[in-house]
């Protein structure tokens, strides 16, 4: 049998000194995130389309996504048609959110967003339904719309 020595245990309280602190860094950044069920009702038509986070990584809104179109319409008659239809247009993120759940429910066509282009006050984003894209462009474009309207989470 080996002698242990002092040095030998002051060797591993390191160690363990070591291994407590990198348990204790793991276990502050560990996040548990609760999710609660949520019951949405949906009027005729409308589709649920998904939960976004916020910039924090929190459940931020869902997102329900209204059954009225528009075809050939300038950002603002979008925002106007979105109002009208008891909802608002989508943001970037949001039309994300609905091309990656209800894409088959838009034509492969362009739809304005509800944000405007920071770089030009000219132009608003739209975002293309075939291949996920997101462009800007001239305010005056006609483009279709949809609306869509957002639940607390």
């Amino acid at each position: 049998m080996s002698t242990i020595t002092l040095d030998d245990v002051i060797a591993e309280q390191q160690r363990l000194a070591a291994l407590i602190e990198a348990l204790k860094a793991n276990a502050a950044s560990t996040k548990i995130l609760i999710v609660a069920e949520a019951a949405i009702e949906l009027r005729p038509g409308e589709l649920y389309a998904g939960l976004l986070l916020g910039d924090d990584g929190n459940p931020s809104h869902h997102l329900v996504l209204l059954p009225d179109r528009a075809e050939e319409v300038t950002w603002d008659a979008a925002v106007e048609f979105a109002r009208k239809a008891g909802g608002e247009l989508p943001t970037r993120r949001e039309q994300s959110l609905l091309f990656a759940n209800l894409k088959d429910q838009f034509e492969a066509k362009w739809y304005w967003s509800g944000e405007q282009y920071e770089g030009n006050g000219s132009c608003a984003w739209h975002q293309y339904f075939y291949d996920g894209y997101q462009y800007d462009d001239r305010k005056s474009a006609e483009g279709r719309a949809v609306a869509v309207r957002r639940l607390p989470a």
